[in-house]
């Protein structure tokens, strides 16, 4: 029988990409909106751990149930770590993916240290309180131009280490396996907060 999970995110693609990453492992991953609807969260905590946890513990609160949530994104060490917590709203409040990408590799024009690493963490909260936190990071290097349709947000211009094409060209099973997602996951279960 597989375990239930829910994940505190109004995001579609992180949801389907957990569900793909956490399948394998016996895990049914539902969406906070499936069960109840999640709670406007502020993310203004100013590092990945505390929007996470932030996240984790109000949405608990509010469905009454353990959930999982997670704060991600990208810092490129030429910027001095830009976009980080900001990713989702690099290019402004309202901002999408595509000006995202398109405001970064605009910074980067120039730029010849192009080591990035997209950066994860989960935190699995009651409603009684935090239970724990984990973190991945997958380190790569940020494209000269946005290159394929697959993933979502900086995917089609970030490179991981060891490869020659980004996480948007890549098959999702590969993303899947190596992704800052699927790190702080397995971490969160060697850690046994799942």
């Amino acid at each position: 029988m597989k375990k239930q999970l829910v994940i505190a995110t109004g995001n579609k693609h992180k949801v389907l990409e957990m569900r793909e990453i956490l399948a394998p492992l016996g895990y049914d991953v539902i969406s906070a909106a499936e069960c109840g609807g999640m709670p406007d969260v502020e993310e203004d905590a100013g590092t990945f751990q505390g929007n996470a946890c932030k996240k984790a513990l109000e949405t608990a609160k509010a469905l009454g149930r353990t959930v999982l949530a997670d704060d991600s994104g990208l810092e490129v060490f030429a910027l001095g770590g830009e976009p980080g917590v900001y990713s989702a709203r690099y290019a402004g409040e309202g901002g999408n993916d595509g000006r995202n990408l398109a405001k970064l590799l605009g910074k980067m024009q120039g730029v010849t240290d192009r080591s990035a690493r997209f950066v994860c963490v989960i935190a699995v909260a009651t409603p009684e309180g935090l239970v724990g936190c984990a973190e991945g990071e997958v380190r790569g290097t940020i494209a000269f131009a946005a290159v394929g349709d697959g993933g979502f947000g900086y995917d089609p211009g970030f490179i991981p280490d060891g490869y020659d094409k980004t996480f948007g060209q890549l098959p999702p099973e590969v993303k899947n396996s190596l992704s800052h997602r699927a790190n702080a996951l397995k971490n969160a279960i060697k850690k046994g907060l799942l």
